[in-house]
């Protein structure tokens, strides 16, 4: 088995917040290849702590909870991984994660973008809700 689908062992760690899985569905932007055109081999990560928001909000009605659904589905594309801790909010468990293990983050979430650049941890985000754009302090 090839080491990715590009043959590049050496991918960049990418991992998603649950807003970013929910992306495609509000606003019809396939984050899984507009990733592969901005950075190239990715290697697309979540934390089991973003897989149960996303489990909570599925039991939503509305727009968010179909949304939801629909981004527990896409995650399912993702390498799912522990935080390692166990205190903090789900965000700073995401800025915790990235920092120790170098990652990219996907997040439309303005807090955490914010969070992010002030570590220098690079951010991938909506760009006029068509396109994805990275983002560096």
């Amino acid at each position: 088995m090839a080491p990715d689908r590009d043959g590049d062992p050496d991918r960049v760690k990418v991992l998603f917040d649950s807003n970013a899985l929910m992306i495609p569905s509000q606003f019809r932007v396939d984050v899984f290849t507009e990733l592969g055109n901005i950075i190239g081999a990715y290697e697309p990560l979540i934390l089991t702590e973003v897989l149960h928001e996303l489990k909570g909000l599925s039991r939503g009605c509305g727009r968010e909870g179909s949304a939801a659904r629909f981004a527990l589905d896409l995650a399912s594309r993702c390498r799912e991984v522990a935080s390692g801790y166990s205190e903090g909010s789900v965000d700073e468990k995401v800025l915790a994660y990235a920092r120790e293990h170098r990652c990219m983050v996907v997040t439309n979430d303005r807090k955490l973008k914010d969070l992010l650049l002030s570590e220098g941890v690079p951010v991938i985000t909506l760009m006029q809700r068509k396109r994805l754009g990275l983002l560096r302090r």
